[in-house]
């Protein structure tokens, strides 16, 4: 890990693929990734840990599945939101949107229980950033 600055600027700048997070950097035992987005992502579940988003870019939306019924959020740029553990929930960018998210090292981006992956999506635990 470098102990450098990174700018998220040319750090998103590095690649296009989109629903491809890059690891920026590591904190403890958890990682800072970055990622393009557009379009839909799925419906998934994180059993066992939440998941932080902050809106670089763009607009995020994140439909989430509760006790009480469905319900969409939106995520103007510089916003956040965090999707508890347990619940199952969708991300989505119409008009696109960079995000960064931190959760623990490794953590799938399919979820650990998830509808069936479209191709468009990247099942990965992020990518190093320059690959």
């Amino acid at each position: 890990m470098s102990i450098e600055p990174i700018a998220l600027s040319k750090a998103l700048a590095s690649f296009d693929a989109l629903w491809s997070p890059r690891i920026v950097t590591r904190v403890n035992d958890y990682d800072v990734r970055i990622a393009k987005v557009e379009g839909e992502h799925i419906w998934h579940v994180h059993d066992n840990t939440d998941e932080f988003f902050l809106v670089l870019d763009g607009e995020l939306y994140i439909s989430v599945r509760e006790p009480e019924g469905e319900r969409t959020v939106r995520l103007p740029a510089g916003a956040v939101f965090t999707v508890p553990r347990g619940v199952e929930h969708r991300p989505s960018a119409p008009g696109g949107a960079s995000i960064l998210m931190f959760e623990p090292a490794g953590t799938p981006t399919v979820g650990d229980r998830h509808a069936e992956i479209p191709d468009h999506i990247d099942v990965t635990t992020g990518h190093a950033l320059g690959s």
